[in-house]
């Protein structure tokens, strides 16, 4: 008779066991990615779209905001996909991105409050989902 290898932590016969945070994580990874995507196009195409009146917004003018968002939208999306893929170096990236996004969302509240407080409170949850501890499941 062969023996069978038990499957790693973390992990089933069919392959890497991704907990429910984890893949409420890589969701709301995408749809926060999304937003800054969305943050980005606006700035760069359309900035008399947001609250403050001027060209600059603290540091950066529109352009390089819309920069910005649109490269730090597209990460998240890429880690957000990763998340869910059960990638664990995605997990890292997401705690870093979702933390950049939240501060430069906070930089941004001038422009644009309600999105902004949406998106920062979203960084947040997915801070806590990547960094949660996986359930235990019931053995049936």
């Amino acid at each position: 008779m062969g023996t069978t290898s038990a499957p790693h932590e973390g992990a089933t016969a069919h392959g890497p066991r991704i907990s429910g945070w984890l893949t409420f994580a890589g969701i709301i990874g995408l749809v926060v990615g999304a937003f800054n995507v969305i943050d980005g196009i606006v700035a760069l195409f359309k900035p008399d779209y947001f609250l403050v009146s001027g060209d600059e917004i603290l540091i950066f003018n529109w352009t390089a905001w819309g920069w910005i968002w649109l490269v730090v939208g597209i990460i998240q999306i890429a880690v957000g996909a990763g998340v869910l893929a059960g990638h664990s170096w995605a997990r890292v990236a997401g705690v870093v991105m979702a933390a950049i996004a939240a501060i430069g969302q906070l930089m941004f509240l001038t422009a644009y409050p309600v999105w902004s407080v949406i998106v920062i409170a979203m960084c947040v949850l997915l801070i806590y989902a990547l960094t949660a501890p996986p359930t235990k499941s019931v053995a049936a």
